[in-house]
């Protein structure tokens, strides 16, 4: 783990370095001034010379002034470095979300990754920083002091330093024990972010049922357990810092009484006594820098540890090594024996056999659960097959670059998800290098221009979250617009239609025929009537294809298909 933490130093060895030597530095300068109070004692304040001492002062102040300009550059630049790699993990776990499938995210809660990529990287931050710096500064100081201690007096030096095993023993025990209470905490924090996420997004629900008390409780449900892990971490650094607070007390007192006796024996003199007594101050600094050192960084240890746990699942859907880069497919589909399971065993798929030419309009049928939108969701690779294989063009979609295949897929969904901003920027989502003569066009062809003209602000108008400004058709038709422009050969409507009243979706439809001219075009649909003009219509059930044809032909099979049909017309 320490391995994998290192290497994000790589990129940051200059400021890393200048970090670190400043740190040492700094370190080294607070050694000097017992020294100096010594030296200025035994023997500059026995010859009555003021100016001696005035000039000792001044070369003391000096030290003082480069210790400050050091102190900026480890406060500044150290925490630069930390920051930065912080950014560099947040950065790399952002990719590395985008590369899982849909299926890793079918069991994920959104609150639970929003606190991997917040709160669990916060405190990595201070221990990029101020760990590999105060573990050396640490044992650097501990030992120089030491060694300055043993020079004044072998007996007192060792008497301070009978404590030290007893305080090490105690960090290290704390720090294990705030480890695994912090790992509990980042649980508990996901519980509690994926509790807010799912509150706030269902805020309307919820005001509608008037349900507003039943998710007051639940929030203090995980309100106080949040609470708990935050008071049991709290506690076990409580005592932590109050039994390290002692043993640094006792090592000043054992430096005032054995100084003191030393001191009367005549076995050391004035000057040196109260350099000792300076310099267990130097040496019980760095140990208090422990006892904050231990507050933060269980938590960058602990949320480091989630980091690379949540790195190391790795995606199941990848590239192939030699996958080539498609550019203008056709959109000639060939399902050959496909089967799918859930990674639970779940069988959706069985053995499905279905070739679709380029151009055709193929609508699918079928109860809820039968397999449709997971027939649809297997070309873009969404979900991977579990036998049998899907080509498109005669090339295997598995020796194709994900990116070049995705970008040949357009998909139109009921639910319609739009991005924080204006209308512009997400027509333009299509295609991110659209000109504006390409925009406009995309809004004519998507029927979107009077929306637009109603818009205070036009195309620059802003949405809000999910495009919660605009009606249900008016989101569709963005999105409509948005796929004109991403202009692919190959279109899945998923339920485009069927949550729309019965004027706007004849509005929708025109523009999804429009859509679809010319593509080889895969319709998800209930509503049997907006698909009569669908080139082949493919009833699917648990049992795999039952049944295919026009809507002209399946109705004269008298099949299932007519039984579907005759149910929703019989009123």
């Amino acid at each position: 783990m320490l391995k994998r933490f290192f290497s994000y130093y790589r990129p940051y060895r200059r400021l890393f370095l200048l970090d670190f030597g400043c740190a040492i530095i700094a370190g080294l300068l607070e050694l000097a001034f017992p020294v100096v109070v010594n030296q200025v004692i035994d023997k500059i304040m026995p010859r009555g010379e003021f100016r001696l001492i005035g000039l000792a002062c001044l070369g003391l102040f000096l030290f003082y002034l480069i210790n400050t300009g050091l102190q900026f550059i480890v406060v500044y630049f150290g925490h630069k470095l930390g920051v930065n790699i912080e950014s560099d993990m947040r950065q790399e776990l952002y990719e590395h979300l985008q590369t899982q499938p849909f299926e890793y995210y079918d069991n994920q809660k959104t609150g639970k990754l929003m606190s991997r990529l917040t709160s669990d990287l916060f405190e990595i931050s201070e221990v990029a920083h101020h760990g590999p710096e105060d573990v050396f500064i640490t044992v650097m100081t501990l030992i120089g002091s030491f060694i300055l201690m043993l020079r004044i007096h072998v007996q007192l030096a060792l008497a301070t330093f009978i404590l030290l095993p007893f305080i090490t023993i105690a960090l290290v025990f704390f720090n294990k024990k705030m480890t695994r209470v912090n790992t509990k905490i980042y649980d508990s924090l996901g519980e509690f972010n994926a509790g807010i996420e799912a509150s706030v997004s269902g805020i309307r629900v919820t005001q509608s049922f008037a349900n507003e008390h039943f998710e007051r409780k639940r929030f203090n449900q995980l309100n106080q357990l949040y609470r708990q892990s935050k008071i049991v971490f709290y506690k076990v650094m409580g005592i932590s810092s109050s039994y390290n607070y002692l043993l640094i007390r006792l090592i000043n007192l054992f430096a005032l009484i054995f100084g003191a006796y030393y001191t009367i024996q005549g076995a050391i003199s004035e000057g040196q006594f109260v350099a000792f007594i300076l310099l267990s101050n130097v040496f019980v600094r760095p140990i208090e820098k422990v006892n904050t050192m231990i507050e933060s960084y269980p938590k960058g240890i602990a949320g480091f540890k989630r980091f690379i746990e949540e790195m190391d699942k790795k995606p199941t859907i990848v590239d192939k090594p030699n996958a080539i880069t498609v550019q203008q497919l056709k959109g000639e589909i060939n399902y050959h024996e496909v089967s799918f399971s859930y990674a639970d065993s779940t069988k959706v798929l069985n053995h499905i056999n279905l070739e679709i030419l380029p151009g055709e309009t193929i609508a699918f049928v079928g109860k809820s659960g039968s397999g449709k939108t997971t027939l649809c969701n297997l070309l873009p690779r969404f979900y991977e097959v579990t036998e049998g294989e899907i080509t498109v063009d005669g090339i295997n979609i598995q020796d194709m670059t994900l990116a070049s295949l995705r970008n040949q897929i357009g998909i139109v969904q009921q639910d319609v998800f739009l991005f924080p901003g204006t209308i512009r920027e997400n027509i333009s989502y299509g295609n991110l290098e659209a000109t504006e003569a390409e925009i406009q066009k995309a809004v004519k062809l998507a029927h979107l221009e009077q929306v637009v003209a109603q818009m205070s602000e036009g195309l620059d108008t802003i949405i809000g979250e999910r495009g919660v400004k605009l009606s249900g058709g008016q989101k569709q038709r963005v999105a409509i617009a948005r796929m004109f422009l991403k202009n692919p050969p190959i279109l899945i409507l998923d339920e485009a239609t069927s949550a729309l009243d019965t004027e706007t979706e004849q509005v929708i439809q025109e523009s999804l025929n429009s859509l679809a001219a010319g593509r080889t075009t895969l319709i998800i649909a209930h509503r049997l009537a907006t698909i009569k003009h669908a080139t082949r219509i493919i009833v699917v059930s648990e049992n795999g294809i039952i049944e295919q044809g026009s809507h002209e032909e399946l109705l004269l099979k008298g099949g299932h298909y007519r039984d579907l049909y005759a149910a929703q017309f019989r009123n």
